[in-house]
């Protein structure tokens, strides 16, 4: 297996022998001090690529094209998030169209969760957002 990061190679590398002259009494710590070591190597790497995207955004708009950044509601967390809470929801809303219904009202249930989930979907198509354009009355 090859590193990716050779640096945090050597970190585990060094950890792994610390523990071995420490003995087991101090592997919590050890891993604990790793593991802060990997999440702050993350952080730089999330930022790196955050500010990448950002300034890729902004020469995209300073060219006076290119797509708009995506917002929270449409960028793939809001759509993951919504797909998350949605499913969540379905368990109780389930458990009840059935008890009180039967299976017509587990299949009512169902196909409105699906409906809510696609118009969410349908949000973030480039053809759903130029229709909304086109029927806005804001835009003269």
């Amino acid at each position: 297996m090859e590193a990716r990061d050779p640096e945090l190679k050597k970190e585990l590398d060094a950890t792994l022998q610390a523990r071995n002259e420490l003995g087991a009494d101090y592997e919590p710590a050890l891993i604990e001090s790793f593991l802060e070591k990997v999440e702050q190597r993350m952080d730089g790497m999330t930022d790196r690529h955050v500010r990448r995207r950002l300034a890729e955004q902004q020469m995209a708009a300073a060219r006076g094209g290119g797509p708009r950044p995506p917002s929270a509601a449409t960028g793939f967390g809001g759509r993951f998030g919504f797909g998350v809470v949605s499913l969540v929801l379905a368990i109780p809303l389930t458990a009840i169209a059935a008890a009180n219904t039967g299976f017509k009202g587990l299949v009512v249930c169902w196909l409105g969760i699906v409906a809510v989930n696609a118009v969410h979907a349908a949000h973030g198509w480039p053809w759903a957002d130029r229709r909304r354009r086109e029927d806005s009355d804001w835009e003269g």
